[in-house]
């Protein structure tokens, strides 16, 4: 079927984090889309609730089958139903596996800027954090390997905490990249935790590998986490994935999920993740296109009407990361003044040091919405700073 992403749903009065206000104020954070999901996995919510019991629920067969064909035919990641186990998230997912990598006042390494939970995880766990810059080369970031090693060596690292593709930044790590980082881990005997979350998001040109296809030899140290969720935008029903191909790191991580109860999702969940990957495909592949379309929008909005800010385009996913630096020198006047104007951004000092002065865009909307939330930014920036038009389309 085809879907209309131009369509606006009125997601005010739902209790929404993304659309949290009592004005007209235009949401392009949070990362969720505001497209309608996959009819067939609607249909399949509504058919669990037309059959009227809601009782406890296991994984199915065909649940596992659906993974692991999804992951195959896509990425040649050869699953088996013992390589996987459930996770009410990705974020819960990265907190237990300080517990089954690492011991308390142990180091893990993340890089900056970084999705925040990957540097507040690590503390509230009792973990020291060591960090590793990105470093920006024409217009993308790189791994910085020479200082990750560095860094290992010096703090005695136990963990890595991989994201790829990475959030906010939008890198899809090459296979290349992959493997240098594997070698300076496997030297140093550092576990790796890859967080795969917005593995299906990849753009054009872009291909996504799963660190686990690249770990032969080294499946006792590599765990990937993943999840439908960011996919097929149902982040509303939780629901994650954790994928480890030595037996005896399942059973460690298995043992350890015991201890909090968090290897179980509900009904719902179990069966919109069976549903999308049986049948969600066509919805990802439209939704994809239009996205790519709002990204190419937005790059040439703020290169014509914010010719001053750094675009940094996405190789994966709806999020854009923008220097800002130009219209501003403090980062929270910077967020203040979007605000003011009815618009929302992900503040990037969120992120990391290196998030300083930029902000991410979430452009997975309306057309429609979009370009009023463009308008919003060019008219606030513009004016407080520029002194420019505030003319724009």
């Amino acid at each position: 079927m085809q879907y209309n992403f131009d369509e606006i749903i009125d997601r005010s009065n739902t209790g929404s984090l993304k659309w949290h206000y009592t004005d007209d104020t235009i949401p392009l954070w949070v990362a969720d889309m505001d497209f309608k999901a996959a009819q067939p996995i609607l249909d399949s919510i509504d058919q669990i609730v037309q059959h009227g019991i809601l009782g406890y629920t296991k994984p199915t067969d065909a649940l596992y089958d659906s993974i692991i064909q999804w992951h195959g035919s896509r990425y040649d990641l050869p699953l088996k139903k013992q390589n996987i186990l459930f996770s009410p998230g990705v974020v819960p997912s990265l907190a237990l596996m300080m517990n089954v990598f690492t011991e308390v006042g142990e180091a893990v390494l993340v890089n900056d800027p970084i999705y925040t939970p990957f540097m507040s995880k690590v503390e509230q766990n009792g973990r020291r954090l060591i960090i590793s810059a990105l470093q920006e080369v024409e217009g993308r970031y790189q791994l910085d390997l020479a200082d990750i090693e560095a860094k290992i060596i010096e703090h005695n690292v136990k963990l890595y905490l991989l994201c790829n593709p990475q959030n906010p930044g939008g890198r899809v790590w090459t296979t290349g990249e992959l493997e240098a980082l594997l070698a300076i881990c496997k030297k140093h005997n550092v576990a790796i935790v890859s967080d795969e979350i917005h593995q299906d998001l990849a753009l054009t040109g872009h291909t996504f590998t799963p660190f686990l296809t690249l770990a032969k030899g080294y499946e006792h140290n590599v765990v990937s986490l993943t999840s439908m969720t960011k996919t097929f935008n149902i982040a509303g029903i939780k629901g994650s994935m954790i994928f480890a191909t030595d037996e005896v790191l399942v059973q460690k991580i298995s043992q350890q999920q015991q201890l909090n109860d968090e290897y179980e999702l509900n009904l719902f969940a179990y069966t919109a993740m069976r549903v999308a990957y049986e049948q969600g495909g066509e919805w990802l592949t439209q939704a994809l296109s239009y996205i790519e379309a709002n990204i190419e929008l937005t790059v040439q909005f703020l290169n014509q009407h914010l010719p001053k800010i750094k675009v940094m385009r996405p190789e994966a996913s709806y999020l854009i990361w923008i220097d800002c630096s130009a219209y501003g020198q403090d980062d929270q006047v910077l967020y203040d003044t979007l605000r003011a104007a009815k618009v929302e951004l992900s503040a990037g000092y969120k992120y990391g040091e290196e998030g300083h002065l930029k902000m991410r865009i979430n452009v997975a909307c309306p057309r429609a919405l979009l370009l009023e939330g463009l308008n919003r930014m060019h008219m606030a920036l513009s004016e407080t700073t520029l002194g420019e038009s505030s003319e724009a389309i």
